[in-house]
């Protein structure tokens, strides 16, 4: 296959095809989702909660971030890869620069406005920037007047005339989404609250395929339920020992 780029993915948009986004955190799965296909892989800054027991995102660290970002990086030949910057930095281009040089990313994720995304570009450095709708209970955006639309079209055209080269859209909702989607050149991919109006979607694994310890005990759609397998499994494993029994596997 050959490598996605960033004009591969503005193609796409132009040709009206989806675009396949997947959030990961290492190198196993990195490995997964690029020999499916995906056309993104993500390293977000949810890696900080889902894997290693922060309380909140922002407790995230750059260094923390390069980790992660190398360890994906090793996983991947054909999608693009793109690592979040963390939302606590003060130097948001130097942090763009060493996820880029030191980590491996061929883009960076930043929630900033277009002045930031502006330098980053400047600096060489692609940008998927962030733009979010008001999230209401239905996960979608609550959008309750042509002024609160407009507004949000005017935010995605001034971070895509900054120089940005995608658009991450959180709660886009079936009214802004499309309209958002439409009035700008670049993909508009939809995380939390999106939806098939949009370019594409990206989507974090470890909640689709239910590999963290959450997944064991709510009742989520999803693709997979890997964690309770794994409990399965692992409960198995200790029984076997219990009953002085052999294990399986080497």
């Amino acid at each position: 296959m050959d490598r996605i780029t960033i004009a591969t993915l503005q193609q796409m948009k132009r040709d009206g095809r989806k675009i396949v986004g997947a959030v990961v955190y290492d190198y196993p799965m990195a490995r997964i989702v690029d020999r499916a296909g995906v056309d993104i892989v993500s390293v977000g800054d949810s890696v900080g909660v889902n894997m290693w027991g922060h309380a909140t995102e922002e407790e995230i660290t750059l260094e923390e971030m390069l980790v992660a970002c190398r360890a994906v990086r090793r996983g991947v030949t054909h999608a693009l890869v793109s690592c979040d910057v963390p939302g606590g930095v003060d130097d948001v281009v130097g942090a763009a620069r060493a996820l880029v040089f030191e980590g491996g990313a061929e883009m960076v994720k930043v929630e900033a406005g277009a002045e930031e995304i502006g330098a980053i570009v400047q600096a060489g450095i692609p940008v998927w920037a962030q733009l979010s709708g008001q999230s209401v209970g239905s996960g979608q955006a609550a959008v309750g007047s042509g002024r609160e639309l407009a507004d949000l079209v005017n935010q995605a055209k001034a971070l895509e005339a900054a120089g940005a080269s995608l658009l991450d859209f959180r709660h886009s909702g079936p009214e802004a989404g499309p309209a958002v989607a439409r009035a700008v050149s670049i993909p508009v991919l939809g995380g939390l609250g999106g939806g098939p109006w949009l370019d594409g979607r990206v989507r974090a694994i470890a909640n689709a395929l239910g590999y963290t310890a959450a997944a064991l005990d709510d009742t989520a759609d999803r693709y997979a339920n890997i964690a309770r397998v794994a409990l399965d499994a692992i409960t198995s494993y200790a029984d076997d020992v219990r009953g002085g029994r052999q294990v399986r596997g080497k």
